[in-house]
C-alpha cells in the first residue's frame, strides 16, 4: 500500500511563520513580545536537546525567551524558590521546568507549585482537569501537536476506532481523553498497556494508533491492519557505531514494516517531535494574549 508521510517538520515551520506573523501585528500595535522562560536542571543529553531547540523556536515566532540553569544537586527549595519568582515575573508570560528531574526532587510539587495561568507544559493539575472537562486551558504539548497533525493532515477521527499504547500523564492520558472529546477527536478510544492482555487484538482493530509506549520498534506490522493511521511518539536513542554522535533516535514503531500497511504514518525524527516544541509555542502566544486565563 501506497503510504502518506506525516511531516511533522514542515507543519511545524508553516505554523511557526503564522505565529511570527500574528506576534508582529500585536507588537506592532503596542502589545508585548510572548516571553518563555524554561528552567533547565543538570546536563542530561535529550533534555539540552529539547531546550536547545525551544529556544531556536522562540527566536523564529519572535517571542522572548530566557533560560535558567541549575547544576543537578540543586536543592527542591532553590528550585521552589525560582518557581515562585517566575510566577511573580509579569513580565514572562508562560514558563516549563524541564523534566526528567534529579531523583532527590519531588517532580510533582514542581508542578503543583507553578501558576496554572503560566504553565504552557499543561502539566499542572487544574489544566489537566479543566482539559478532562473540554474547558479552554493550555493543552499538554506533545498531545495537542498530534490533535494538530491530524487536523492539518484532514485525518478523519469522527467515529473511528482509536488505540492509545502507554498510560503516561504527558502523553497516553491526556491523548486518551482528546480523542474522546466531541470537539477533538470524536474516536472510539481505547488505552492499552504494557499489561494489557489482548494489546495486539486491539491494535489490529484500530484505524488510528497513536503508539507512546516507550519501546523501540514495539510496534510491528502484524499489529497493524490494512489503511491504519500509525502516529509514533517513541524516541528512544538507540546505540548506532554508523553514526557520528554514537546514537539514532528510534521510535515505537517498526517504521520499515509497518509503513507498507498504513493510509498515513510519522516517522521518528521529524513527526511527532516538531510539533511538540510548536505547541509549546502556540501555548506561549496564547499566555501572551491572556486567551485562557485573564
Amino acid at each position: 500500500m501506497e503510504y502518506n508521510l506525516i511531516d511533522g517538520k514542515a507543519t511545524a515551520t508553516a505554523i511557526k511563520k503564522e505565529i511570527a506573523e500574528e506576534v508582529k501585528k500585536i507588537v506592532a500595535s503596542g502589545g508585548k513580545k510572548p516571553h518563555l522562560a524554561a528552567v533547565l536542571v543538570g546536563h542530561d543529553g535529550g533534555s539540552e536537546t529539547y531546550v536547545k531547540n525551544k529556544v531556536l523556536s522562540c527566536e523564529q515566532c519572535g517571542f522572548k525567551s530566557t533560560l535558567i540553569r541549575f547544576e543537578e544537586n540543586v536543592t527542591e527549595e532553590e528550585l521552589l524558590a525560582c518557581v515562585y519568582k517566575l510566577n511573580e515575573e509579569e513580565d514572562i508570560d508562560g514558563f516549563i521546568v524541564q523534566l526528567p528531574l534529579p531523583k532527590h526532587i519531588d517532580e510533582q510539587k514542581i508542578i503543583m507549585a507553578v501558576d496554572y495561568k503560566k504553565d504552557v507544559d499543561g502539566f499542572h493539575p487544574i489544566n489537566v482537569g479543566r482539559m478532562a472537562i473540554g474547558l479552554p486551558c493550555f493543552i499538554s504539548a506533545t498531545p495537542l501537536g498530534i490533535l494538530t497533525l491530524l487536523q492539518h493532515y484532514k485525518i478523519e477521527t469522527s467515529g473511528k476506532k482509536c488505540v492509545i499504547l502507554g498510560r503516561s500523564n504527558i502523553v497516553g492520558k491526556p491523548m486518551a481523553q482528546l480523542m474522546m472529546q466531541k470537539q477533538y477527536g470524536d474516536a472510539t478510544v481505547t488505552v492499552c498497556h504494557s499489561h494489557s492482555a489482548t494489546l495486539k487484538e486491539e491494535c489490529r482493530e484500530a484505524d488510528i494508533i497513536i503508539a507512546a509506549i516507550g519501546r523501540p520498534e514495539f510496534v510491528t506490522a502484524d499489529m497493524v491492519k490494512e489503511g491504519a493511521v500509525v502516529i509514533d511518539v517513541g524516541t528512544t536513542r538507540v546505540e548506532d557505531a554508523t553514526r557520528k554522535q554514537g546514537f539514532r533516535l528510534c521510535g515505537d514503531v517498526k517504521f520499515d514494516e509497518v509503513a507498507s500497511r498504513c493510509s498515513y504514518i510519522t516517522p521518528v525524527p521529524g513527526g511527532v517531535g516538531p510539533m511538540t516544541i510548536c505547541s509549546l509555542m502556540k501555548n506561549t502566544l496564547a499566555a501572551g494574549k491572556k486567551e485562557f486565563y485573564k
